[in-house]
């Protein structure tokens, strides 16, 4: 992994939970739709802001529910444990691209492609990292 992927992914990551925690899940979703479709009209630093809206997408989807600001460091809502769950599932599918995302980032008939690839990882690493921690929820009522 290089450095700008990671550098760029942890000023998503950051910037996405201030957007959840000051705002909620909606305007997050909808700051990162926005910002995948000035993707494409953008022809310097594409891929950040690609990486950049993906993540937020993740974030958007996993730790949805709003909490206040005293209560992100509790173990208990998962908020902060979803937020690294998605950070770390997304940089895995954006750079190992599985399955459907490879297929739509190889895809070259529109510029859109790549931009709908990293849409597809941020999905992807926001409902695994709320099913990992759903899953962990039921087994640790057990």
């Amino acid at each position: 992994m290089n450095l700008q992927l990671i550098l760029s992914s942890v000023l998503a990551l950051v910037s996405g939970a201030a957007l959840l925690l000051f705002l909620d899940a909606s305007t997050l979703f909808l700051a990162a739709l926005l910002l995948a479709i000035l993707t494409t009209k953008l022809t310097k630093n594409e891929d950040v802001v690609q990486q950049i809206s993906g993540l937020w997408f993740a974030l958007s989807v996993a730790p949805a529910s709003k909490i206040s600001l005293e209560k992100v460091t509790e173990f208990s809502n998962g908020f902060a444990v979803m937020c690294v769950l998605s950070f770390v599932l997304f940089l895995y599918f954006y750079t190992k691209k599985p399955s459907v995302i490879a297929r739509l980032y190889n895809n070259q008939t529109s510029k859109f492609s790549k931009v709908l690839s990293a849409i597809v990882a941020g999905f992807a690493a926001g409902i695994m990292s709320a099913i990992l921690w759903q899953a962990y929820l039921k087994l640790a009522a057990l």
